[in-house]
């Protein structure tokens, strides 16, 4: 495969970074070149510079679908991290419960999804912990992406024995999945709790319901400054007053502005509005009471 000329590198950055505000360095061909391979074989092209060719002349093609999901991070795995799922079950779900208990609504969005480990994880410690809210309630929980392809993945709700041995303990693994032939299935109750639907962060948002908890997790970090500070104002309009923002524990040194309000549950950081009708004394409890 030869090598790609530096004008169609930068070419395929600045396609990157329009359609999917995601930032590419130059500089890494070899990650460009192996990401975009598949695509070059699976669109029977003779070469890189095919590809680009092609791109140039109907950048809002499949093809174009396809090199943005082959450029798009899909890294993620069950209980990534655990302690944010702790604090979910420990502190923030009981109390949602409480202060949700004359709508009976609960909101939870998992922003960037992937194949849908995380947003799988939350229904499992929903199921196991918190049964009540599966009767009676009205329980959203959507999970989002760019990808198409690791959307449908999510929605069958199959994974192969690498993606299972990564993160999901023994016991869970055997008590909510089933065997289809060289993977596993999780079970049709989970399938049902949950929502999958393809949307761009970086583009404006589709009509979404408030939401009481917002999982950002490690995906901010693609994206520039600017897409960056975008998506937040979106997250905080979202959000329901007091509602919860996640973001991946490396994105936690991001600079946020007066709009939130950080908070810390043990290692888990979260992000919540900052509503001047709010007193001091009430956050002042929020905080002790979950120390």
């Amino acid at each position: 495969m030869t090598q790609l000329q530096r004008h169609d590198l930068k070419f395929l950055a600045r396609f990157l970074h329009e359609q999917a505000a995601l930032v590419v360095d130059e500089d890494k061909d070899y990650l460009i070149q192996a990401r975009l391979l598949p695509v070059v074989r699976k669109q029977e092209l003779g070469s890189m510079a095919d590809l680009v060719a092609k791109l140039r002349a109907n950048p809002y093609s499949e093809l174009g679908r396809q090199v943005v999901e082959a450029m798009t991070t899909n890294e993620t795995l069950f209980f990534r991290d655990r302690h944010p799922f702790e604090t979910l079950r420990k502190y923030i779900i009981p109390e949602l419960i409480t202060r949700n208990a004359e709508s009976r609504r609960l909101d939870i969005w998992s922003a960037a999804c992937s194949s849908g480990q995380e947003l799988y994880t939350v229904a499992m410690e929903i199921r196991r912990h918190f049964p009540d809210l599966c009767r009676g309630w009205k329980l959203n929980l959507l999970g989002s992406d760019i990808d198409t392809a690791v959307l449908e993945q999510a929605r069958q709700g199959t994974f192969n024995q690498v993606e299972v041995n990564r993160g999901l303990p023994a016991q869970l693994l055997i008590k909510y999945f089933h065997r289809r032939g060289a993977k596993w299935e999780i079970d049709d109750a989970f399938k049902r709790m949950v929502e999958f639907r393809q949307i761009n962060l970086a583009k404006p948002w589709p009509y979404l319901p408030k939401m009481d908890v917002i999982l950002l997790r490690n995906v901010l970090i693609y994206f520039d400054d600017a897409t960056r500070e975008a998506i937040m104002r979106r997250a905080h309009q979202l959000l329901r007053e007091d509602g919860y923002l996640m973001l991946g524990g490396c994105e936690t040194a991001i600079k946020v502005d007066g709009a939130w309000r950080v908070e810390k549950f043990g290692p888990t950081v979260v992000y919540r509005p900052q509503r001047p009708s709010q007193s001091a004394s009430r956050r002042a409890a929020a905080v002790t009471a979950f120390k």
